[in-house]
């Protein structure tokens, strides 16, 4: 479940971060994201795994992640925050890093880090040529698919928005559905929406957000993004979704795709990995949300969680903070870490690949993706126009144009 909310999952304890307070070379504290409150935390059990080898001592601490963003921000402020730092990269998120920095919080990291971030996402780690935050992995993120349930209901990847429709109404017909939407959870419909414009926005525009800073363009006024919020509203009256999506959580998601009553949902790539583990002879894989008539297969993938040090913290704990993340950017640590997560090499695809990612392997090895949209909106406030708009386009209330109109203003602001 951790995955689905595009948090990391369990691990650490609660014990208050150690930043700026003493710390020596041989320890410092670390704070991340902790979803299930388990120890099988790719954080946790790469922390642990740096202390056994190195004798370095860690001090963990997770926290829930609606609560993380702000515990962070105010621990910051307040100068008790922890050494080493989990961020997501640029400005939208709650837990975005870039506001952290300009604020003067975030060290500035070196050439190791730098050379980490993957091209054309430069402007989610850096502020003036100066580095924030080191990447881990790359999340892709599609339609999870369930390759055996699909097969059984003789449904394949629809090549268009046309053929897509198409599959709904028989699926419908049967008593199971194209999709599994959580529509009681305002992040999943705009993980939705994201996932939609990447073939109807960035996959023709890849600055549009560039765009949309300088003001050129807006969210009322693209002909992507009406697309976009259209082809849900058309998903809905066509019977994509299963029968009480408005009000569906997270676990209509985890059900439809486990129990095939569902071919797929709009969850990150790492939490097929997730469910797959979980459930022995499930057949998840990632595919490309189907592209509009005409189109060609686009993907978003970017590098959704990232490490900082805390500008605050005494020299001896940065020293140790700076040999961590020098460590966790060593191939084999980078390679052990995108295994634990189930995302893919910070690198790119290679012969370690996910079988969950073989059906866009050829896309990620052209680059014919985009970062997930709303890490470079400049507040978390689009995101969230956007997510409850989605909402309330599946719940049968507003209309598209409105929905755009509420997330200029949030842009705005």
């Amino acid at each position: 479940m951790s995955a689905l909310t595009l948090a990391a999952c369990g691990g650490g304890d609660e014990e208050s971060g150690s930043g700026g307070s003493g710390g020596a070379a041989n320890s410092f504290s670390f704070a991340f994201e902790n979803a299930s409150g388990g120890q099988e935390n790719p954080w946790q059990l790469l922390a642990d795994q740096y202390s056994e080898e190195t004798g370095v001592q860690i001090e963990t601490q997770g926290l829930p992640p609606d609560s993380y963003g702000l515990s962070m921000r105010t621990q910051l402020q307040g100068g008790s925050a922890p050494d080493v730092l989990m961020f997501s990269p640029g400005a939208g998120n709650a837990n975005a890093v870039l506001p952290m920095a300009e604020a003067g919080y975030i060290e500035e990291l070196g050439e190791e880090s730098a050379a980490l971030i993957p091209e054309g996402n430069e402007s989610l780690f850096e502020i003036d040529g100066k580095v924030y935050a080191q990447p881990t992995s790359i999340i892709p993120v599609g339609m999870v698919w369930n390759s055996s349930a699909a097969s059984e209901a003789g449904v394949e990847v629809p090549a268009d928005e046309s053929a897509m429709i198409d599959a709904c109404g028989t699926l419908a017909g049967d008593g199971k559905s194209f999709l599994a939407a959580a529509g009681s959870a305002p992040p999943n419909m705009g993980l939705m929406a994201m996932a939609i414009s990447a073939t109807r926005v960035y996959a023709e525009t890849p600055d549009w957000n560039e765009q949309r800073s300088a003001g050129d363009v807006s969210f009322a006024d693209s002909e992507g993004w009406q697309a976009t919020l259209q082809t849900i509203v058309d998903m809905n009256e066509a019977g994509c979704f299963q029968q009480g999506a408005a009000g569906g959580g997270f676990d209509a998601i985890t059900q439809g795709l486990t129990q095939g009553t569902s071919l797929g949902a709009f969850v990150p790539g790492a939490a097929a990995t997730e469910l797959a583990n979980a459930s022995p002879g499930l057949n998840l894989q990632v595919q490309p949300f189907p592209p509009a008539d005409g189109g060609e297969p686009f993907l978003l993938a970017s590098p959704n969680y990232a490490l900082s040090i805390n500008a605050s913290a005494d020299e001896g704990a940065k020293e140790a903070a700076r040999e961590f993340l020098a460590w966790m950017a060593e191939p084999e640590n980078a390679a052990r870490f995108t295994e634990l997560q189930g995302g893919v090499a910070i690198t790119g695809p290679d012969e370690n690949l996910s079988p969950v990612y073989e059906p866009v392997a050829d896309l990620l090895e052209n680059g014919d993706y985009a970062p997930l949209p709303n890490l470079a909106w400049p507040n978390p406030g689009v995101y969230d126009a956007l997510s409850t708009g989605v909402q309330g386009l599946l719940a049968g209330q507003g209309d598209v144009q409105s929905v755009l109109e509420s997330i200029d203003q949030a842009w705005d602001q």
